[in-house]
């Protein structure tokens, strides 16, 4: 079995309770960040606000289109969003960090597991070829926190 991890860091000039509630806003914040492609629609199942948030989400893998079905819980509130797929060891994480002058540092990491050569070529190839990706959502995350702080949203 190998490891994937995929991950993405970056300062966001916005403060960090505004960038985690867009974050845990699954309603609009969350799908608004999405880079599509390869994200398809995020469909809200239960919840909508951070933890106990239930929801699907279709992405572009390979040739094909997978859908997740995730549970949100929030291992530190305010700092840490969890993702966690309801049918495989996939896992992804939004980190909020605060930095100087009020902004934030944002992590984004996805880990699972896969077997095989699939696995190992995976743990090889996603993290270089998914990491722009994640680069894209945080920039988008940047820019709707901009607006939401401008409007006096948290």
């Amino acid at each position: 079995m190998s490891q994937v991890t995929i991950r993405a860091s970056a300062d966001v000039h916005a403060p960090p309770a505004v960038v985690y509630g867009v974050l845990a806003d699954y309603h609009e914040g969350h799908p608004g960040i999405l880079p599509r492609p390869p994200f398809g629609e995020l469909v809200v199942e239960s919840g909508g606000t951070g933890a106990g948030t239930v929801f699907r989400v279709t992405t572009r893998q390979g040739l094909g289109m997978i859908t997740y079905r995730m549970d949100v819980t929030e291992p530190q509130p305010g700092r840490l969003l969890m993702e966690s797929d309801r049918d495989s060891d996939l896992v992804s994480t939004f980190g909020v960090e605060p930095i100087a002058d009020g902004h934030s540092r944002v992590t984004i990491t996805t880990t699972y597991t896969r077997g095989g050569i699939v696995g190992w070529l995976e743990s090889v190839l996603l993290p270089r070829l998914a990491a722009p990706v994640y680069r894209k959502e945080i920039a988008n995350l940047e820019r709707v926190a901009q607006q939401r702080a401008a409007a006096g949203h948290r």
